[in-house]
């Protein structure tokens, strides 16, 4: 029992924290917070978790993202 909650205190502490300053405008506040996020990739990582992908479809998109760069990158050299 005592192990799970350890397990999930460090996942949790993971996430982006952000301390409202006294006198701060909340909107300051969230502005810095989904900056933060952003930085962190939060939301690619939550993504990336919310559905299960088989080791071969994880190869297949891998793949497919590497031969989309590629041709990207291809593009941008003959301009």
């Amino acid at each position: 029992m005592m192990k799970e909650a350890t397990r999930q205190v460090r996942r949790w502490k993971l996430l982006a924290e952000v301390r409202v300053q006294e006198g701060e405008p909340l909107e300051n506040a969230l502005r810095r917070f989904k900056r933060k996020v952003q930085q962190e990739d939060i939301i690619k990582e939550v993504k990336r978790h919310s559905y299960y992908l088989k080791p071969g479809e994880k190869r297949r998109v891998k793949a497919a993202l590497a031969r989309k760069r590629n041709r990207k990158k291809a593009r941008k050299e003959q301009d």
